[in-house]
């Protein structure tokens, strides 16, 4: 099963609102820049957070976007659930009437098992900790070594 965009890019630009938590609106433009994004596709991408009362946007010169909660509050399967529904692998795992084998299909339980295993990993990670370790790694990625 892979991810649309619509979830990673998602993810990416609610890490880079994480990053910058407290420190007022960002801009559209910029977190498309930063997080290597289109514009374009980004605008379309925050409307379900704004819906979903994740972000919030302000108008006006000092406008832009930013969480609506601390990033510590925002488990990475919210986001992902907002961008993407549901995670599950096959369409009877959230609606088993459409599949009269449903209640004795054996490959049903593995794939109702690999639902629970994405929403669990996802579910114990917050913006807050994507945000410390994409910190971290630019502190690393930008270190030099001259020889």
């Amino acid at each position: 099963m892979n991810l649309s965009t619509k979830g990673r890019y998602g993810l990416r630009a609610m890490v880079e609102l994480a990053l910058h938590y407290g420190e007022g609106p960002i801009l559209l433009k910029e977190i498309a820049k930063r997080q290597e994004i289109s514009e374009k596709y980004l605008e379309q991408l925050i409307i379900p957070l704004k819906i979903a009362s994740m972000v919030k946007s302000t108008r006006g010169a000092h406008g832009g976007y930013e969480l609506t909660v601390p990033p510590e509050q925002i488990k990475v399967y919210e986001v992902i659930q907002v961008l993407e529904g549901s995670l599950a692998p096959v369409g009877c795992i959230d609606n088993p009437t459409i599949c009269p084998r449903s209640s004795t299909c054996v490959t049903r339980d593995l794939w109702m098992q690999m639902k629970q295993s994405m929403v669990k990993v996802l579910n114990s990670i917050t913006l807050a900790e994507l945000a410390e370790q994409q910190k971290s790694r630019q502190r690393t990625g930008n270190l030099m070594y001259h020889i």
